[in-house]
């Protein structure tokens, strides 16, 4: 066989060549480009606001000890009001936020939801138990739904703010709450449009800015400073706030 045979036998056949099959490497799909969502857990927030035995011990202490406020109140009111709606009716609801500073000061040292209207229920029982010329319906309606309008600034907050603005409005709700109350329920006669109804809620929000927000505030950063709540969040707060 010559070298021009033996040398085409050893090259492939290009038309065999073309005919053949291509095989590739199989394509990996690329990598997601979606950016996945972290979930978030609710457990820290659910144990952020689950109440303690520690809590509720001192949340039914604190409603003793308004309760006692708001019976040794009812005294004094009874002897100031009449020389107060002498000189202008209605000034004297001023005054009425002694019976609810409990709500936003059970919040702020509690910090749990619900703390206002389990504070000013345990203090209209211990109010009752100590005597009272009130019904025990008005006085346990009431301390409930204070309870309840205190809450409503916190819980806009999601529980998580605690300052001297959110307190005030507190009060200033819880104020304009009860205002509306006695004027449905208790001042019989009194429209809410003439003089002394007007007087009255004037006299009411104002009382509730300062007893029921400015002094709670006060009373906590009082409390705190004596080192009683050391073991809670509220505790812990007010000292950071100090060193700051």
């Amino acid at each position: 066989m010559s070298n021009y045979a033996r040398n085409n036998t050893n090259k492939p056949d290009d038309s065999a060549r073309s005919a053949a099959p291509q095989t590739s490497r199989p394509s990996t799909p690329p990598p997601s480009t979606v950016p996945t969502v972290p979930t978030v857990s609710s457990a820290p927030t659910m144990a952020r606001l689950r109440w303690t035995p520690s809590e509720i011990a001192v949340g039914a202490a604190l409603g003793v000890a308004c309760g006692l406020v708001f019976w040794g109140f009812n005294f004094a009111y009874s002897s100031i009001s009449p020389i107060l709606g002498a000189i202008l009716p209605g000034v004297a609801s001023i005054l009425h936020a002694f019976w609810y500073f409990s709500g936003p000061l059970a919040i702020l040292i509690i910090r749990k939801p619900g703390a206002a209207i389990y504070v000013n229920l345990v203090g209209a029982a211990a109010e009752m138990l100590f005597g009272n010329s009130f019904s025990s319906g008005f006085v346990f309606l009431s301390a409930a739904l204070q309870g309840l309008f205190s809450e409503i600034p916190f819980a806009v907050m999601r529980y998580r703010k605690y300052n001297l603005s959110v307190t005030i409005a507190s009060g200033a709700l819880t104020a304009i709450e009860y205002g509306f109350y006695l004027l449905f329920f208790y001042f019989q006669g009194v429209a809410l449009v003439s003089p002394r109804g007007i007087t009255h809620m004037i006299c009411e929000i104002i009382g509730g800015v300062l007893i029921a927000g400015v002094m709670s505030w006060a009373l906590y950063r009082a409390i705190a400073r004596t080192g009683a709540l050391d073991r809670f969040a509220s505790g812990r707060a007010a000292r950071d706030l100090a060193e700051n």
